[in-house]
C-alpha cells in the first residue's frame, strides 16, 4: 500500500515514520511537510536511505501541489499529522491555526475524494473535549464526550474533526479519527513542557510553570500513540472516533519536579508565572474502546518512558541546540 503522511517531519509524525518504514518494508510512505518552524528535516533525514520512503516539501493548504501529488502517487491511505499545535501560539495568532488545521484538512479530503483514497485518518487531540474538574478523578473523556473547546488551537482541531465527519456522512469518504492525550518522547520541539524543562534544567535556567502548576495532563509515549494510529488506520471501523490515552495523569508541577529529580537539579529552578488564558484544568482519556475493539495497549509505563525520554534529550543536546540556534532550518534545501 502507498501512504501519504502529512506533517511527517514534526514530533509525532517523524516518530510514526521511523516506526512504520521499518515495520512495513513492503509499504511505501510519502512524507509531505511544509517545514514550518516546528518541522525539522533532521528528524527524518536518515529515512531518505530507505527504499520505501520519499520526502516532499510542501503545504497541505496548497491545493495545486496536493492535487498533483495525489495524481502522481495514487495513494491508498492518507494520515494527517500536519497541524499547528502550540496553544500559546494560537492565542497570539489564531488565523494560521484555522488555515492549516481546517482548510488544510479540507484540501486533503477533497483530493482523497477525487482520487479514491481507501482511508483518510485524522490525528486529533483530547483538547477538543475541553477540560475536566480537578476534584472529579472519576471523570474521563470518552468518544461520546461533547466537544467543548477552550483555545483557538483546540477549536481549530475540533472544526477539522467536525469537517471530517461531515465528509463521511455527506460524501461517504472512508474516514477515522484518533484523539490522543499529551505525547512525550524523542524529537519533540523544545517549546512543549517536557523538552523545555529538560533543556532549561541542563543549563540551570529558570523553568516557568503556569499558575500554581496544579493543572493535570494525561501523558502517553509517542510510540504507544503511533502504534494505536497504525492499528486504527489498518483495522479500525470507518466513520469511528478512537481515544488513545496514557492512563498517566500528572500535575504540571509533579512532572517538573520529577524531571528535576531525575536530572539531579534543584527545585529552586521552578518559577511560577502568570497563568495561560483559558487554561484547561485536567485532561484524562478513557481508551477502553480501542483496547477492546483493536486490542491496543500501552507498552510504556510513564516511569520508564519519561526516564528514556530524559536520557534521549541529555544524549542529544546538539539536536536541541540546533533548534534553539535556528540552524535546523537549513537542514533541507529544495
Amino acid at each position: 500500500m502507498k501512504f501519504l503522511i502529512t506533517g511527517g517531519a514534526g514530533f509525532i509524525g517523524s516518530n510514526y515514520l521511523h516506526y512504520v518504514t521499518e515495520k512495513y518494508p513492503e509499504d511505501y510512505f510519502v512524507c509531505l511537510d511544509a517545514l514550518t518552524y516546528a518541522g525539522n528535516y533532521n528528524n527524518i533525514k536518515d529515512l531518505e536511505k530507505r527504499d520505501n520512503f520519499k520526502f516532499v516539501h510542501g503545504d497541505i493548504t496548497d491545493k495545486e501541489l496536493v492535487d498533483k501529488l495525489f495524481e502522481e502517487e495514487k495513494f491508498d491511505i492518507v494520515i494527517n499529522f500536519a497541524a499547528e499545535s502550540h496553544v500559546d501560539n494560537s492565542i497570539k495568532n489564531p488565523s494560521i491555526f484555522l488555515t492549516t488545521n481546517i482548510i488544510g484538512t479540507q484540501v486533503l479530503m477533497d483530493a482523497c475524494r477525487k482520487y479514491g483514497v481507501k482511508r483518510y485518518h485524522q490525528v486529533s487531540t483530547d483538547e477538543v473535549y475541553g477540560d475536566l474538574p480537578l476534584d472529579r478523578p472519576d471523570l474521563l473523556f470518552t468518544e461520546d464526550t461533547p466537544i467543548h473547546t477552550s483555545s483557538p488551537y483546540s477549536s481549530s482541531k475540533a472544526g477539522a474533526d467536525l469537517l471530517v465527519m461531515a465528509y463521511y456522512r455527506t460524501f461517504n469518504l472512508p474516514v477515522t479519527i484518533s484523539r490522543c492525550s499529551n505525547n512525550y518522547g524523542p524529537y519533540q520541539f523544545p517549546e512543549k513542557l517536557i523538552p523545555v524543562v529538560i533543556s532549561k534544567a541542563l543549563k540551570d535556567e529558570k523553568i516557568p510553570v503556569y499558575g500554581t502548576g496544579e493543572n493535570v495532563r494525561d501523558w502517553i509515549h509517542v510510540h504507544d500513540h503511533n502504534v494505536g494510529v497504525d492499528m486504527i488506520v489498518r483495522n479500525g471501523k470507518v466513520g469511528e472516533v478512537y481515544n488513545l490515552g496514557g492512563h498517566s495523569e500528572k500535575t504540571n508541577l509533579e512532572l517538573v519536579k520529577l524531571i528535576l529529580k531525575e536530572l539531579g537539579k534543584s527545585e529552586d529552578l521552578i518559577e511560577f508565572v502568570a497563568d495561560r488564558k483559558g487554561h484547561d484544568l485536567r485532561y484524562a482519556i478513557d481508551s477502553s474502546k480501542v483496547e477492546k475493539e483493536l486490542n491496543w495497549n500501552r507498552s510504556y509505563t510513564f516511569e520508564d518512558g519519561i526516564k528514556e525520554t530524559i536520557d534521549w534529550y541529555t544524549s542529544n543536546t546538539d539536536w536541541i541546540d540546533n533548534i534553539l540556534s535556528g540552524e535546523y532550518k537549513e537542514a533541507y534545501k529544495d
